[in-house]
């Protein structure tokens, strides 16, 4: 049976894959808001659901991935003047 926490990985890895499926079919670049959001979403999540059942590995894994991601979308807003 799925529960809550698998719900919430299952929709944050599906975001990353929907990100890197996007880019790699040249339909979202990298450098497009769209493509920062799934990833930041997505890893976000991810890094909840890996918190909720304990599994440091991918804390740290998903973690990592959220921070670049939010370090992306930060570099993409100041390159475009938004506070």
């Amino acid at each position: 049976m799925v529960n809550f926490t698998d719900c919430i990985g299952a929709v944050g890895v599906s975001l990353i894959l929907l990100a890197y499926l996007l880019n790699v079919l040249n339909i979202v670049p990298t450098d497009r808001l769209v493509f920062i959001l799934l990833n930041l979403v997505g890893a976000s999540l991810a890094t909840l659901a890996s918190v909720l059942i304990d599994y440091k590995p991918f804390i740290v894994l998903e973690g990592a991935w959220a921070i670049v991601s939010l370090i992306a979308l930060r570099r993409y807003l100041v390159e475009r003047g938004v506070k």
